[in-house]
């Protein structure tokens, strides 16, 4: 670990005493430690831990990163795009009961014609997380639109509503209908109704206003297949090519700061409004799921067992990148930790040890 930047980064702890003082410092020293020992090992080359409290937090930094470092957010995305699309719900532009056929007139044979807006949203619609050609597109640094168009002729596994199935593709048909509804490119859509409102100066879909030497880089050698890992050949399209960096795929392809981050949940936590109409925020963080399936919200994943202890209302997202990030409005709390490891490259990952002790220090 670069000393430099840990002492950097270190000061946003120091300023910040009162929330050292409202939570246990040794579980908070126990965070860092995790992180720290993992950088100077030279399992993780790049992490930021971010804990808010009411009005006061830390940031600590590790290795190559700085409190504005931008991560690959991977899943993170997913609720970020959804946020952007609950911006036209706000104005009455669709229902959450509406079929997708309705904005997608061609998605109606066996039985696409049942799923909803909700069922997408919820990861209950019978679509697949992955494309069977996800690899072969993702080699050919296909654009969005040919994700849309496949996905589209992509059979359901089963009727929409009756399983839980985790699907990216369900949340990318959803985005789909935000770029449809508004007329706008989804990269552009997202900075416009969630990264400028909410003040999140550090944070591109796709890339945006930044460049690829902006972005931390991933560990890629650990990463899943999916994502190019252990494919020699997949300089050209895994996660820190510039094709994936620039595509901005509403499933993980969101890059932002650890604080940028935290202010994205804050929105839901404390339902400012910035965004979506805190009627509208509190909706996306309840359950939509029927009993029997698992806890889901709008984009968002309820009852994260990365919370506190015993609460029932925490909210947030992982990310296969190395990411993870949760609020607990019991505790009012908010706990994001980014790391440049990939989720699967180890177990237990040092993301969830830290946001174990996180959790710990405010139960």
């Amino acid at each position: 670990m670069k000393r430099r930047t840990f002492l950097k980064c270190g000061l946003a702890a120091s300023m910040a005493s009162p929330l050292l003082a409202a939570l246990k410092q040794d579980r908070l020293d126990d965070a860092v430690g995790v992180l720290d020992k993992s950088v100077a090992s030279g399992q993780i080359s790049s992490a930021v831990l971010h804990v808010t409290q009411r009005k006061t937090s830390m940031t600590r930094c590790f290795g190559h990163a700085t409190e504005n470092s931008m991560f690959l957010l991977g899943s993170i995305s997913k609720p970020i795009c959804v946020a952007a699309l609950m911006t036209l719900f706000d104005q009455n532009k669709f229902q959450l009961d509406d079929p997708l056929k309705k904005f997608i007139p061609q998605y109606t044979s066996d039985g696409r014609d049942k799923v909803t807006i909700q069922h997408l949203l919820t990861h209950t619609s019978g679509l697949p997380d992955q494309l069977i050609d996800n690899n072969t597109l993702r080699k050919n640094h296909a654009p969005l639109s040919e994700f849309v168009q496949q996905t589209i002729r992509t059979p359901l596994e089963f009727v929409p509503g009756s399983k839980y199935q985790y699907s990216s593709m369900g949340i990318m048909l959803a985005v789909e209908v935000a770029r449809l509804i508004s007329g706008v490119e989804i990269l552009d859509f997202v900075d416009r109704t969630v990264f400028r409102p909410s003040g999140m100066k550090h944070s591109a879909l796709g890339l945006g206003r930044f460049t690829i030497d902006d972005m931390v880089p991933c560990q890629t050698e650990f990463a899943a297949p999916e994502a190019g890992g252990g494919d020699p050949g997949a300089k050209a399209w895994d996660w820190n090519s510039s094709y994936w960096r620039k595509l901005g795929a509403p499933w993980g392809g969101a890059h932002a700061s650890a604080p940028d981050v935290a202010k994205f949940l804050a929105e839901f936590l404390e339902e400012r409004g910035n965004i979506v109409k805190p009627q509208t925020s509190r909706m996306m963080v309840q359950n939509h799921n029927p009993q029997g399936l698992t806890p889901r919200g709008l984009g968002l994943d309820t009852r994260m067992s990365a919370g506190p202890k015993g609460s029932k209302t925490t909210f947030g997202h992982s990310g296969s990148t190395g990411t993870l990030a949760w609020a607990d409005p019991h505790t009012e709390t908010i706990c994001v930790v980014l790391t440049s490891l990939p989720a699967r490259a180890v177990t237990p990952h040092p993301r969830d040890l830290a946001s174990a002790h996180v959790a710990a220090a405010v139960t």
